[in-house]
């Protein structure tokens, strides 16, 4: 009898876990939409405002805190290997909000051409998702701080921390010493930086939770340890993300970086948490086969969408000083007040371009007779 109320306890909890996580990634896609759609409107409008002085942006903020605040809720209820993969749900929703928002109409023949894979990606997203749902990790432990210390102690997590921070100082030295600028390189430094991330949300949340139901859980020291170290390893993800954002395509980070946090995910909650001890190999690698399917429809949705292209320099002239402006690759947008001499190939992206102007600038101040000379500028 009291085998079978643990384990009924267990599906609840898990079915929670499964519910928040699924509606936290549904509002932090919903979020990103709408805050994407309120860029777009500003700058087709030319509205002079900051994006963070719009209805539209505040908006999208607060859903995405009512998102987060949801997934951080589902890691106390549901095993860590549980809730980790159903960040794919945020990949797929905001693909297909982004298709009906902020794309295009296309003929069908158009559609199936550009979207076929995208469309095959979210059927294969959905699918797996199902399956490492359905077969997923049901043992689950209500957390409290002895039983987290308890876990931090054992050997096979002692093992484990050792070598994730064997392995991120290699691969930091290779990154800032070798200068081994590998996307790679940077995502295994963010995943391994996510298992720490997970392993701390998860006893933070648990035990904000049990103190939520007056099991004081805040005066033992290992919250704070838990609390200190999850700040500070999101804290650096967010660094290296930006940094590889910075050097590579936001599709393939997006995928990437999905399937390489999932799988160390998935690594600490079986090591850490002992999630997989009493499942049994059928229902382990029906997990594992529908995390292999999530990860592919994940990366079939971001494989086929547009790159960015290179921007060309352009040269401009100045509407007020009449003088020739050479813009170099970091402009991104074309100025409005003035007027442009057309595209410049430049393959070796240098700012070393000469320009040549049939009708010298009017100058008051000196002679019609004298020669006029044109200053090039480089911004």
């Amino acid at each position: 009898m009291g085998l079978s109320t643990a384990l009924g306890e267990s599906y609840t909890d898990n079915l929670i876990g499964t519910l928040l996580a699924i509606f936290g990634n549904l509002l932090v896609s919903i979020s990103l939409t709408i805050q994407k759609l309120g860029h777009l409107t500003l700058a087709g409008t030319n509205d002079p405002r900051a994006f963070y002085r719009t209805k539209t942006w505040w908006c999208g903020f607060i859903l995405t805190c009512l998102g987060e605040s949801a997934n951080f809720t589902s890691y106390a209820f549901a095993p860590l290997s549980l809730v980790a993969p159903l960040n794919a749900v945020s990949l797929l929703s905001s693909s297909i909000l982004g298709f009906i928002f902020l794309r295009e109409k296309l003929k069908a023949k158009e559609f199936a051409k550009r979207y076929g894979l995208s469309f095959l990606g979210c059927l294969l997203t959905i699918g797996g998702s199902y399956l490492f749902v359905a077969f997923g990790p049901n043992a689950h432990e209500r957390l409290d701080a002895e039983i987290v210390v308890k876990h931090l102690v054992a050997w096979p997590v002692l093992l484990y921390l050792f070598l994730e921070v064997i392995t991120f100082c290699l691969l930091l030295y290779f990154y800032k010493r070798r200068r081994c600028n590998y996307l790679v390189i940077i995502l295994l430094l963010v995943a391994l930086l996510g298992s720490v991330t997970m392993i701390t949300v998860k006893a933070v949340s648990a035990m904000l939770v049990l103190t939520i139901e007056k099991s004081m859980q805040l005066e033992y020291p290992i919250f704070y340890v838990m609390f200190v170290c999850m700040c500070s390893s999101v804290i650096f993800q967010a660094k290296f993300l930006s940094q590889a954002c910075a050097l590579n395509d936001s599709s393939l980070i997006a995928s990437l970086n999905y399937i390489i946090s999932t799988v160390f995910a998935i690594i600490a909650g079986a090591v850490f948490y002992e999630e997989f001890n009493h499942e049994d190999i059928l229902h382990i690698c029906m997990f594992l086969l529908g995390t292999a399917i999530c990860f592919l429809g994940a990366f079939l949705i971001t494989r086929n969408r547009k790159r960015t292209k290179a921007f060309e320099p352009y040269v401009t002239m100045d509407v007020a000083n009449g003088v020739p402006t050479l813009h170099c690759k970091r402009s991104v947008v074309q100025p409005e007040s003035s007027f442009s001499y057309g595209a410049l190939v430049n393959e070796n992206s240098s700012a070393s371009v000469p320009v040549h102007s049939q009708h010298p600038p009017v100058n008051s101040h000196s002679a019609p007779t004298s020669p006029v000379t044109l200053d090039l500028k480089t911004d």
